[in-house]
């Protein structure tokens, strides 16, 4: 064993705790709970417990749920999911005060989710979505904001 840390299945997993950003501490520290990886959920499912856990500061947990709508999904909503948890990601880092990183990371999620303005499913407001992500981009780049917001995903 190369003492990597290992989930049930055998894969490689970090099992260090985790702080509400998802920053890593030393081990025997007591983080928050992780989100479990490779849930299936609903649209609804996915949009509700990101919106819960964007709401209680927790965007490094919200990208996790996004990622798992992402990772499931070959269809046509694939990069939608990928957008939002771009956008997540890209709070994360605004939060944890990585200005280049925040933006990179939100214009990439804008520019991801942009496809989906006229025609957004499950109640997306992805032009509000849009519009934040933009806006909050601009911000981190000129350190004009101290604590950015969580946006709205629905209408």
């Amino acid at each position: 064993m190369n003492g990597r840390d290992r989930d049930e299945t055998g894969r490689a997993r970090n099992a260090r705790p985790r702080d509400g950003l998802g920053r890593p501490l030393p081990y025997g520290e007591q983080g928050v709970d992780r989100q479990p990886e490779g849930v299936l959920r609903t649209p609804q499912e996915t949009l509700a417990e990101a919106q819960q856990l964007l709401d209680t500061g927790r965007p490094f947990h919200a990208h996790e749920v996004f990622e798992d709508a992402w990772k499931a999904t070959d269809g046509p909503e694939r990069e939608l999911w990928r957008g939002l948890a771009q956008l997540a990601v890209g709070l994360t880092h605004a939060l944890r005060g990585n200005s280049s990183g925040a933006a990179a990371l939100l214009e990439r999620g804008a520019d991801n989710i942009e496809p989906y303005r006229e025609t957004a499913p499950h109640d997306l407001d992805v032009p509000g979505l849009l519009s934040w992500a933009r806006a909050l981009a601009a911000e981190v780049r000129n350190h004009a904001r101290a604590e950015p917001q969580s946006p709205r995903l629905t209408r």
